[in-house]
């Protein structure tokens, strides 16, 4: 979705609609190069005056705000006037209603979006009655503690309502000091699901805080607009049309920089040059054609020939085998081999291990290490395999087991480990020096120093073992070809 831009119009018609449809007019003009960029509103302020100024204080000219409400007051067909001007301009329209009965004059408008101000927040018969729209709400945030925009927020997604929050500081020129532009991230972090926007009253020739705002996440900004007359002048934060033009220069800049979000996609000449840093894989003897490669029968050197496998292609998930014979030190061509690639094993087994944890209702500690066995290879883990994540190791150990549905683990024994299994979902058969048993949850089954031990499950299962601590190279299997398979394990630490 490309950024919503806003431009505020506020009361800067002065009162006179020719000038409020001259300033949409230049806008107009000004965004057209900008479209492919943004998208585009204009927004209006509503105030039913009749009812919104108290009776004894109408008329005066003493109070700053009473005084320039009245003096651009606009009637009903004005509005309309305006709101047809924008759309005749191919701007969305978006209305801040001050009053209950200004936002029933939205409705009536057939408004787009409906802008709650800052100081409107926790207005809660106001907020009552524009959950009453169906329109999207956007609410700025200016001066709001963290407890009332949650309020707030829970308040429109209760009611299912489309919501964007504006990050705004409510100072007219707020100096660059005041910003704030860190807050957005805040407010993506804290509010994840909700668009989160800038409401900005920079002075209006800056162009850098739109830039930063963009990186931070910002994904809609609202400006105040207005266009410079003999008549009328423009007050400190109101950007004219040649001050809006520089600061969407400095926006579609920003967003040429930022790229896309997903990962991005390397040139051709990208690509191309560091490849030819890589080091290439040489043939370390004479491989005759079917010879599955393996870590003896090659060495990695630079540079690379065109066209050959580099050390960076190079993994234990990925088997070469030679359909070509190579001479020995000769580079290894891709098209002279056949690639299997088992890390979507791999990626397959985490998923299933998730959903099985999920599944059982274990909650796991954050950064707990996933440790796959693949006793036969990864391409059989759904045969021969177990998963298990270490807990606590110290001068005792706990640890997390998941067997997926099928599975077998082979046959094994410690000479210094004991060993406890508590099986919390799902059931297995434990063979114990040969002898069979079923396991289910809440059974307890304790397996001493020296016994040969094996599970299967149909189910899929979670245990726990509680152990004496856990020494590396303390598992010895009964089948000899495991212990020669090298690369039977795999050790995740981002897998949750």
């Amino acid at each position: 979705m490309k950024p919503l831009v806003i431009f505020e119009m506020a009361n800067n018609h002065m009162g006179d609609i020719a000038h409020g449809i001259a300033i949409i007019k230049a806008f107009a003009g000004t965004v057209a190069p900008y479209r492919n960029a943004f998208q585009f509103a204009f927004k209006l302020q509503y105030r039913d005056l009749d009812t919104f100024i108290r009776p004894d204080y109408r008329g005066r000219s003493d109070i700053k705000y009473v005084k320039r409400f009245e003096e651009t007051r606009l009637t009903d067909a004005d509005f309309r006037h305006l709101i047809e001007a924008m759309r005749e301009h191919d701007f969305l329209t978006v209305c801040t209603p001050f009053d209950e009965v200004s936002v029933a004059r939205i409705e009536a408008h057939g408004v787009d979006m409906i802008k709650i101000a800052s100081c409107a927040l926790t207005d809660w018969p106001l907020l009552e009655r524009i959950a009453l729209t169906r329109l999207p709400i956007i609410a700025s945030t200016a001066a709001a503690d963290v407890e009332d925009i949650d309020a707030v927020v829970s308040f429109f997604q209760h009611r299912q309502k489309e919501l964007t929050l504006m990050h705004c500081v409510g100072e007219y020129p707020t100096p660059d000091e005041r910003l704030a532009i860190s807050q957005i991230e805040l407010l993506r972090q804290r509010y994840r699901g909700v668009r989160i926007g800038f409401s900005t009253h920079e002075r209006p020739d800056h162009t850098e805080s739109i830039m930063l705002a963009l990186a931070s996440g910002a994904a809609a900004f609202e400006k105040h607009v207005g266009l410079p007359t003999e008549l009328y002048a423009l007050n400190a934060y109101s950007a004219s049309p040649e001050q809006i033009g520089g600061w969407l220069e400095a926006g579609r800049r920003a967003l040429n920089m930022l790229g896309t979000r997903s990962r991005y996609i390397p040139t051709a000449a990208e690509e191309e040059g560091l490849r030819a840093l890589q080091r290439g894989v040489f043939a370390r003897h004479d491989l005759p054609v079917g010879k599955v490669l393996g870590p003896d029968d090659v060495f990695f050197a630079f540079p690379p020939e065109p066209g050959q496998i580099t050390a960076n292609d190079w993994s234990k998930y990925v088997h070469y085998t030679v359909t070509e014979a190579v001479a020995a030190n000769a580079p290894v061509p891709a098209r002279q081999t056949t690639i299997r690639h088992d890390r979507q094993h791999i990626r397959e087994a985490v998923k299933a291990v998730r959903t099985m944890l999920r599944i059982a209702n274990v909650i796991l500690p954050g950064l707990s290490e996933l440790e796959i066995s693949h006793h036969y290879g990864i391409d059989r883990f759904a045969q021969f395999g177990l998963t298990m994540i270490t807990i606590v190791n110290r001068e005792y150990c706990k640890k997390v087991l998941v067997m997926l549905a099928g599975q077998t683990h082979p046959e094994q024994y410690h000479r210094q480990k004991e060993e406890t299994f508590i099986v919390l979902h799902g059931t297995m058969t434990l063979k114990l020096d040969g002898v069979a048993q079923t396991v289910k949850p809440g059974d307890v089954v304790t397996v001493e120093r020296g016994v040969r031990h094996e599970f299967h499950t149909e189910t899929g299962v979670v245990f726990e073992e509680i152990s004496s601590t856990h020494i590396q190279n303390d598992s010895f299997y009964t089948d000899p070809a495991i212990a020669a398979n090298t690369q039977r394990k795999t050790l995740l630490a981002s897998w949750m």
